[in-house]
């Protein structure tokens, strides 16, 4: 019966080590002359075959204390976005992009919620500006990618995109005002890939 058990739980184990085998990570760093730009920088695969599920959770972009948070957000294609208003006086979302479909949500008091689904990648169209008619130095960026390979870059230019499957892929970067040169990697079946990019103008 033991020995059941333990053929059972290493066939278990067998199997996990299997199904975790065909994915890897891409890690790295982006570098700027200067650090402000580094957690504007998104960092994506170009394309990538499957069929992808949208979040369980539409992300949500606040309204509070006179700005978008977050000022940039990467979203899958075809993600319904919310955009709440925390402050105390009335704001507006809209974008004059046909990537965004020229929307116009209105303009709405606080704690009130309005949604909008985004269903244009960034690789057929710009990404969409986010602006607040009400108040126009407000402005934010939704970066719309066609699968959910992508990291945003933290304030020290560190990215993770977990999960990759094995294969051939041009990583790119996405900045509001500087750009970086495309890097082409080699996924394997497992483990990392570990690549840098420089952000120039």
């Amino acid at each position: 019966m033991k020995l059941i058990k333990l053929l059972s739980f290493g066939l278990l184990l067998l199997i996990f080590q299997f199904a975790n085998s065909d994915a890897g990570d891409i890690t790295g760093v982006v570098k700027a002359k200067r650090s402000k730009y580094l957690p504007k920088t998104v960092v994506y695969i170009e394309s990538a075959p499957g069929k992808f599920t949208l979040p369980e959770k539409n992300p949500v972009m606040d309204q509070k204390n006179m700005i978008f948070s977050p000022h940039i957000l990467p979203v899958l294609v075809g993600t319904t976005v919310d955009f709440l208003n925390s402050d105390d006086v009335a704001h507006n979302v809209f974008s004059p992009d046909e990537s965004a479909d020229k929307m116009n949500l209105g303009t709405w008091p606080k704690g009130e919620i309005r949604s909008f689904t985004f269903k244009n990648s960034c690789e057929k169209v710009c990404d969409p500006v986010l602006l607040c008619n009400v108040h126009p130095e407000m402005e934010a960026y939704v970066v719309v990618i066609d699968n959910p390979y992508f990291s945003k870059a933290d304030d020290s230019g560190f990215f993770q995109i977990s999960g990759v499957p094995p294969g051939k892929y041009n990583v790119k970067v996405w900045h509001p005002k500087l750009k970086a040169e495309d890097v082409s990697i080699v996924m394997p079946d497992s483990g990392c890939v570990e690549i840098e990019f420089a952000l120039k103008k």
